[in-house]
């Protein structure tokens, strides 16, 4: 199963993907957990007690210049557009409890355009890992999907949105809806994050009538306990943890 999970700076999207991450190792799978957020932390949700060491594929300079065939620090010029990447996440994860942890790291644009050595090595091993790796991948991804081509995007089982309870995270989730759609993504469900009462519950299923709602995940200030402390969400909330495994559930039986 390959798993994308999008949303609004802030909503719980690294949450989500440490709680399902859990979820999976409980139930005996191979995961990858892939962190395609340029802000990356969900090291930290995962329990690594160094994310600093943690070294991200886009900012591997000898790596990006050996698979493209590149020169470092030049702009222009030719490079490979369809670089080895197979072994990348053998190579270059963080091995935690049974699951591989993969930092992607971001792009800088400013100067260089669009297409460079380092997102086209990116965008292929996104490839890769969606359409080739024989486990359950786990994608916590920024507001947009980027990462995503049309191509890949038929290899993603679940496009999963995370909105709060707030007009700018709804809107946000319509916005994703209708990238996903233009690249023909059409398993696109929304989690609800940070649910304190039935009014915020009320508000995410009257305003995104048109997307289904896997699940609801509920404030919990064990969370911020969590994110001070660098452990993993799952460890100190376990309403969290049982709320993470019902969409877990619900994922693992749709078909």
């Amino acid at each position: 199963m390959k798993i994308a999970i999008s949303g609004k700076g802030g909503v719980g999207k690294t949450t989500l993907a440490a709680l399902l991450i859990n979820y999976f190792r409980e139930q005996g799978k191979k995961v990858l957990a892939v962190d395609a957020d340029p802000d990356a932390n969900l090291a930290l949700a995962l329990g690594v007690t160094d994310p600093h060491t943690i070294t991200p594929i886009s900012e591997m300079k000898d790596l990006v210049a050996e698979r493209t065939e590149s020169t470092p620090g030049t702009m222009g010029g030719f490079f490979k557009l369809n670089p080895k990447v197979d072994d990348i996440p053998e190579k270059f994860s963080r091995q935690l409890n049974g699951v591989k942890l993969i930092v992607m790291g971001g792009v800088k644009k400013g100067g260089s355009g669009c297409i460079c050595p380092e997102s086209v090595l990116l965008r292929t091993l996104v490839t890769h890992m969606v359409l080739l790796r024989d486990e359950v991948v786990v994608m916590d991804m920024e507001a947009g999907i980027e990462h995503l081509g049309r191509a890949t995007a038929k290899g993603v089982d679940w496009l999963l949105v995370v909105v709060e309870p707030g007009r700018r995270s709804v809107e946000t989730a319509l916005h994703v809806k209708q990238l996903a759609g233009d690249l023909g993504l059409t398993r696109v469900a929304v989690v609800g994050n940070k649910i304190r009462t039935p009014a915020d519950q009320e508000f995410l299923s009257q305003n995104l009538a048109n997307l289904p709602i896997l699940g609801f995940l509920p404030f919990d200030e064990k969370i911020i306990e969590a994110d001070l402390q660098g452990r993993p969400p799952y460890l100190l909330s376990p309403t969290m943890a049982d709320a993470g495994r019902l969409i877990g559930e619900q994922l693992s039986r749709k078909p």
